[in-house]
Order: structure tokens, then C-alpha cells, then sequence
């Protein structure tokens, strides 16, 4: 334990692990696994730990924090904790890592959207029968992606996307402009989506989101298009998808499904025109550095009493007051 003399701060690192930390608060690590280093009680800002299921372990803990104030959370999404709000003190502000993955996950994005246009999934197929089958494939360069959700993973996106040549359209929650140029809100969608060949949804899951691409939006894309989701699978409806999959409409590349994990024999384990990555996008070397920059940020504007980074809302002890764009 690394003694501030302040409140009580549990990190999913040893504090040495993440070098800088602000002076003026009490540091320990807990990464779920092992047990814990004090008593919950004391504990002012929990870190998450940054694993899938990690919910589980924070439902066993949170009801023994009574003096929490910051639960912050190393993921963009947030959905896992909603139920757990009831079980956290009134005033709790939930934040989330957002910006933390950016980089990683645009990177993907990208790639995936690479790979299924030059149909790296069908010759890895044909490697694998030890076949050599040279075959004529688009390319990116002129292409019309849209990217839906323009956050900081969309914009991320967006740049790595103009090394290509392509004509990127920004599509978020509500209409705007951006330095990018003009972002047509999600209501336009309708409009847009017989005009693109490609889509990269980025979009966080919401109430409004989920299920965004139903088969109605599905049957709107022109035939042939492309579809990547490096955001959450519930924001595509999984049998349309199929459908549409295996009319030979639509080639789609997941790191995100619905369900998830994907259960064996589920058609989009072998369709072709399907390439699915395992929600790997912010499993990389780089998180280690980038979340330990994001935490010492944080925790500087915790310590000094300013306004925290991305929460997105407080609880009142039995729901949410609000909620952050």
C-alpha cells in the first residue's frame, strides 16, 4: 500500500505500476482476484478491474463500500454496471475509460474493414485447403463509409480511414460539425445508408441504439456492402444480419456479437462472408501504458476537487439522476 494520507484510492495495478500518482491520497492495489487490501469501507475511488465479467466480482464488493464516491471504469461501455447502481451510495459517480481504447479499437476497425474488402477471410480459407486461387477484390480507395458513432473511437477511425482515399460520412446521436467536417445526426440514416459501401458502427449501446441496424436499416445498404461493429453486438439485429449474410447481401466483420461469447454452431461461425474476431479490440500491448496515463489524469483532477473525465452519472442509491452525452 502506497500512504498519501488522504482518502483511500484501489487500483487494478500495484501503485508502483503506475508512476506519477498524485500525492495526497492513499493508494492500493486490488485487482478482484486476490484479497482485499483493506477494508471496502475506506475506499473513496475504485478502479474496475479491466477484465470481461468483471461485474460479478464488483457485485460481491460495492455493497461494502458505503463512503464510495468515484467508481471508474476502464472500458467505453457501461451497460454491465446498470444493475448494479442499486447497490452502490447515493452521490457514486460512474465514469468510463472512453478514449482509453481509441486508438486500439480504430485500429482494428480498420483492419477488419481491410481484410473483408480485399477478402483476406476467403483466402485465409483457401490457405488453409492449401489452394492458390488468385481472385479479383475491391478496393478501398473511393469507397463511402460511414461511420456511426463519432466519438473518439469514430474520429479515430475517420483519420486512419483518409490514408485509404475513401469518402467518410459521419453519422452520431445528433447533428453537428465537427473539424472533420459535418456530422449528420442518427435520424438521417435512412438517407444515408443506400448511398454507402461500407459501415463501421463505433456507437456506444443505448436505450437508442440498440438494435439500430434491424432488418429494415440492413435491407437499405445496397448489395454487397460491408458492415464492421467494433461496438457492442446488441446494436445490430443478429438475424437479420444472418439473413442478409447468407442472401449474399452483406459481408460483415465482428469483434462484437449477439450473443457473446458466440456459442458453438451459430451460423456466423461459418457463413461465409462472416470474419469475427473475439472482442479483442482493446487487448493489446498499449493498454497497460495508456490506461495508467488516463488514470493519473484522473486522479490528479480527483485529488485537486475538479470535475472528473467521462462520468456519465451519479447515483441517487436506487437509479441513475443522470446521464452525460
Amino acid at each position: 500500500m502506497q500512504d498519501g494520507g488522504g482518502k483511500t484510492v484501489w487500483l487494478p495495478y500495484r501503485p508502483s505500476q503506475v508512476p506519477g500518482l498524485p500525492a495526497g491520497l492513499t493508494y492500493a492495489g486490488w485487482d478482484g482476484s486476490a484479497p482485499m487490501p483493506g477494508d471496502p469501507a475506506d475506499v473513496r475511488f475504485l478502479v474496475g478491474p479491466p477484465e470481461p465479467g468483471a461485474e460479478r466480482i464488483l457485485r460481491t464488493v460495492l455493497p461494502r463500500m458505503r463512503n464510495l464516491e468515484v467508481l471508474q471504469l476502464l472500458s467505453s461501455g457501461y451497460e454491465h454496471m446498470m444493475p448494479l447502481l442499486d447497490v452502490m451510495p447515493a452521490g457514486t459517480r460512474l465514469a468510463t475509460g472512453r478514449g482509453v481504447h481509441r486508438d486500439a479499437t480504430a485500429e482494428l476497425a480498420v483492419t477488419l474493414l481491410l481484410a473483408l474488402c480485399r477478402g483476406l477471410d476467403d483466402f485465409g480459407s483457401q490457405q488453409a485447403k492449401g489452394k492458390w486461387r488468385p481472385a479479383f477484390r475491391p478496393t478501398l480507395v473511393g469507397k463511402r463509409v460511414l461511420i456511426v458513432g463519432y466519438g473518439a473511437v469514430g474520429a479515430a477511425v475517420t483519420a486512419r480511414l483518409g490514408a485509404f482515399r475513401c469518402e467518410t460520412v459521419l453519422v452520431a446521436r445528433t447533428a453537428r460539425t465537427a473539424p472533420a467536417g459535418r456530422v449528420h445526426g442518427v435520424a438521417e440514416l435512412p438517407a444515408l445508408l443506400p448511398t454507402a459501401d461500407a459501415v463501421v458502427v463505433c456507437a456506444p449501446l443505448t436505450d437508442q441504439t440498440r438494435g439500430m441496424f434491424g432488418a429494415e436499416a440492413l435491407a437499405l445498404l445496397k448489395s454487397g456492402a460491408m458492415l464492421v461493429n467494433v461496438a457492442r453486438g446488441e446494436i445490430v439485429d443478429t438475424r437479420a444480419m444472418v439473413r442478409r449474410v447468407r442472401a449474399g447481401r452483406l459481408r460483415v466483420a465482428l469483434d462484437v456479437t449477439d450473443p457473446e461469447p458466440l456459442p458453438p454452431g451459430h451460423p456466423l461461425w461459418h457463413l461465409p462472408g462472416v470474419l469475427i474476431t473475439p472482442h479483442v479490440a482493446a487487448f493489446t500491448d498499449a493498454f497497460p501504458l495508456m490506461s495508467a496515463d488516463f488514470l493519473r489524469r484522473q486522479l490528479s483532477r480527483y485529488q485537486r476537487g475538479e470535475e472528473l473525465h467521462n462520468v456519465v452519472l451519479t447515483t441517487s442509491g436506487t437509479e441513475a439522476d443522470g446521464q452525460a452525452a
